[in-house]
C-alpha cells in the first residue's frame, strides 16, 4: 500500500514539473501609438549632521535642473580634518569632482592605543 501512495506521488510530482507556465502579454486597450515626452528633472536637496558626542559631522546637497547637476558634500576624517567634496556633471565628461580639506591631520601619540584612549573616554 506505501509503495503505491509513493509511486502515485512520485508520478503527480513528474506531472506537475513537466508543466510550463504560458507568459503572454496583452497590450492594453486604450494604448496609443504616441510618445510623451518627459519633463526635464528638476530637484534641490539639502541635508546635515553634527553630532557633538561622538564629534562627527557629515553632509551632502546636490541641486539638478535639466541636465546641469551640481552638489557637495563632506564629512569629519578619523584625523579631524573635513573633507569636502564639490562636484558638477559635464555631459561627455560625466562627473567632475574636487576635493578640499580644511584643518590639520592630528595623529595619536605612537606610545598610546586607539583603544586605551577610547575606553578611557568612554569609561
Amino acid at each position: 500500500m506505501n509503495a503505491k501512495v509513493l509511486i502515485l506521488f512520485g508520478l503527480l510530482a513528474v506531472a506537475v514539473a513537466d508543466r510550463r507556465p504560458s507568459y503572454t502579454y496583452n497590450r492594453p486597450r486604450d494604448f496609443s501609438a504616441e510618445s510623451y515626452e518627459s519633463s526635464e528633472a528638476r530637484y534641490n536637496f539639502k541635508w546635515a549632521v553634527s553630532d557633538d558626542s561622538s564629534s562627527n559631522e557629515f553632509g551632502h546637497q546636490e541641486a539638478r535642473d535639466g541636465d546641469d547637476t551640481r552638489g557637495s558634500y563632506y564629512v569629519q576624517l578619523p584625523d579631524g580634518r573635513l573633507q569636502k567634496v564639490s562636484y558638477y556633471v559635464d555631459g561627455d565628461d560625466g562627473y567632475v569632482a574636487q576635493v578640499t580639506y580644511q584643518g590639520e591631520a592630528r595623529f595619536p601619540d605612537s606610545d598610546e592605543s586607539f583603544e586605551s584612549r577610547e575606553s578611557r573616554r568612554y569609561g
